[in-house]
């Protein structure tokens, strides 16, 4: 079974989809909807179906990017053709699923129901520095969104407790304003560790929206339910799965 976490702030038709009830096997086994894994590509069509049958959407309205860690930002009027590569998508058109794969980066999933427009960023911490998040919510502006009506759910990301950096990361949030060492604690040595959600967030209300939440959710610290590159990476596996995270109208 497929299990598919939600959030209150969003009330349109939406899912921040966990490894759970998916084909796949192995290192990905579950719900892995990376086509950019080595995954089998017959399989990870496989996973992608049921989500978009999850959301009552036909396989190819599920549209996810090539991610650049970018703030690039399209506006969608129908499914492209091909993956484009981007970080975020905003539409009104109804029909279509915007989604973003995730394994730690932050998924960002935005709606102003009374204007009916959405958006879905990918957000770690470079695009989130770069103004990702900024750049979603203007072009769902330019689409007729208000403000203050747009809500905006940070899902599954990497906690701080599970995020250790170094000081050259450090020094390169310093550098931007010397208020972001809020988003740091000290860890072992010279180490730190970042709280990328609470960074999202301020970016996210920074921007003057209507409502910003995290789900509450560390990919790091429950490999039963999500994927994560850093944990991957810690074990020595050759790849790892993507989290997909959809909204839709």
């Amino acid at each position: 079974m497929l299990e598919i976490l939600t959030s209150d702030a969003l009330p349109l038709r939406h899912g921040f989809f966990t490894r759970k009830g998916g084909a796949s096997s192995g290192i990905f086994a579950g719900l892995n909807c990376g086509p950019g894994s080595t995954d089998q590509t017959a399989i990870v069509a496989i996973n992608r179906a049921r989500v978009a049958e999850a959301l009552d959407l036909p396989p190819d309205a599920l549209v996810s990017l090539n991610q650049i860690h970018s703030a690039t930002v399209l506006t969608l009027t129908e499914p492209p053709t091909g993956r484009i590569a981007a970080d975020a998508m905003v539409t009104r058109t109804p029909g279509i699923g915007l989604a973003v794969l995730t394994a730690d980066c932050q998924p960002v999933l935005f709606a102003d129901p009374d204007a009916g427009v959405i958006g879905a960023a990918h957000a770690g911490w470079r695009g989130a520095q770069g103004g990702v998040l900024e750049a979603t919510v203007d072009a769902m502006v330019a689409l007729g969104a208000r403000l203050a009506a747009i809500s905006a759910v940070i899902g599954p990301t990497i906690s701080q407790r599970a995020y250790e950096v170094g000081p050259e990361f450090f020094a390169a949030f310093m550098a931007e304003t010397p208020d972001n060492s809020r988003f740091f604690a000290q860890g072992p040595g010279d180490r730190l560790k970042f709280d990328l959600p609470s960074y999202g967030l301020q970016r996210l209300r920074s921007t003057g929206i209507g409502r910003a939440e995290w789900t509450g959710h560390c990919t790091y610290s429950d490999p039963d339910r999500f994927y994560s590159f850093r944990r991957s990476t810690h074990a020595a596996e050759a790849d790892y799965g993507r989290l997909i995270s959809v909204i839709r109208l």
